[in-house]
């Protein structure tokens, strides 16, 4: 796979700051039962990578000594972590809200047949990829079959009383693009989403998400393949909005990777960009692990006005009406 990490470390973005920290989003593992071509943290079937009890305990220390009341769960598939069921009912019990990043597939998976009764049980919030609305675009990015089997998800979901406007069943979509080109308008996409689906599938959602790819990982591989990525990046350059500073994810949000080592965000981990606790202006990608910084560090620091570390890639989440782990920012 080709590495675009060289292509994007020097860069102009505009320097940003930490707010006062909200989120703790945690990678539980690369391993998931799909490989999708937009997946930036490479995860699939083969993968090893997965947190363990241990780093899972150390961030429940730190969550409770800064008073953090949400985690975002995210992979690979999240659900796969062996230590899925013991985090989240943890977690439940301190009264910290939890959205898992669910692919839906997995809902089908051998032994996880009673993951959507726990899931409601325990009121997780699922937030769960659907690339489109169509089976062609679905199942040309993700896999053969997998639009029929979120279809099956959704249904069974909806059936636990996901996705009918309820707070503790809250169900929202994520789209992404299946090329290089920004998302369309976040409110006009959700409607054409919920026409579609409820007409043909009689399945009900209660938000879409529009996320931009971002030109990393295995989708930066690609557009390097193709020839496509410097005309990409001069797309999310020439669409920056400055007015999307404020809300961009980073600078509420802590990435916390499977080995428990921090970032700004979960694509700054990807890039093996970790937080800097100096300010550094240099910024610099690194598999070095004494070049990383460790959350058992971190306990008790505070990250309020931290500097952020940027790169090119920053361009995907100011692009046009934003892009954040949330959806669009306008």
């Amino acid at each position: 796979m080709l590495d675009t990490r060289p292509m994007l470390m020097s860069s102009d973005f505009p320097s940003l700051r930490r707010a006062k920290l909200e989120t703790l989003q945690l990678n539980l593992g690369y391993l998931c039962n799909l490989s999708c071509t937009h997946c930036h943290v490479n995860a699939g079937p083969t993968r090893k990578e997965l947190m363990t009890r241990e780093t899972i305990d150390l961030v429940f220390e730190y969550a409770q000594k800064h008073g953090v009341k949400m985690f975002d769960l995210t992979g690979g598939a999240p659900e796969m972590n062996p230590h899925f069921r013991y985090l989240v009912q943890r977690a439940r019990s301190m009264g910290i809200h939890v959205m898992d990043r669910c692919n839906l597939t997995v809902l089908q998976e051998p032994g996880y047949e009673d993951l959507p009764e726990f899931l409601a049980e325990q009121e997780v919030e699922i937030v769960a990829s659907l690339p489109c609305y169509t089976q062609d675009n679905v199942d040309k990015q993700r896999g053969k079959g997998v639009f029929d089997g979120s279809m099956q998800a959704l249904q069974m979901l909806n059936k636990l009383g996901y996705g009918q406007g309820h707070e503790n069943r809250k169900l929202s979509l994520v789209y992404n693009p299946v090329g290089p080109f920004l998302p369309p308008p976040q409110k006009q996409l959700e409607d054409d989403y919920k026409r579609e689906l409820a007409e043909h599938f009689d399945i009900l959602f209660d938000e879409l998400f529009t996320i931009t790819n971002m030109p990393i990982s295995r989708f930066g591989s690609v557009l390097v393949s193709k020839g496509e990525f410097e005309s990409y990046m001069a797309l999310l350059k020439a669409s920056y909005s400055a007015d999307n500073l404020k809300s961009v994810m980073c600078r509420t949000i802590m990435s916390i990777d499977w080995q428990g080592f921090v970032y700004d965000c979960d694509f700054n981990q990807m890039l093996m960009v970790p937080m800097q606790l100096n300010g550094s202006t240099d910024i610099i990608a690194s598999d070095s692990v004494d070049k990383k910084l460790h959350l058992s560090k971190l306990l008790d620091a505070d990250l309020t006005g931290l500097k952020i570390a940027v790169a090119e890639h920053c361009y995907g989440c100011t692009a046009g009406q934003g892009s954040s782990c949330g959806g669009a920012l306008e």
